[in-house]
């Protein structure tokens, strides 16, 4: 029987301006400046990440779904509320 495919994602540090997440080789920053919904969230909760493909991270927990391309190039994924 074949098992659940998983993508590697890790919560490698956190600190009062952000967190960062390594995803295979590549360790990208999320400020939390530009990623507010992190700011008051346990490190349990950070922790708690799934990676279903290979260009979405979920955190269950927080109810936060996240591009990695909005990880690396937030500019092009602004904040605009209508």
């Amino acid at each position: 029987m074949p098992g659940t495919s998983t993508l590697a994602v890790e919560i490698s540090h956190v600190s009062q301006h952000g967190l960062w997440v390594l995803l295979d080789a590549e360790e990208l920053f999320l400020p939390f400046e530009q990623f507010p919904w992190f700011r008051n969230a346990t490190i349990a909760q950070i922790c708690s990440v799934e990676r279903p493909t290979d260009d979405h991270l979920y955190w269950k927990q927080l109810d936060i779904d996240l591009s990695v391309q909005s990880i690396r190039n937030p500019a092009a994924f602004p904040l605009i509320a209508r």
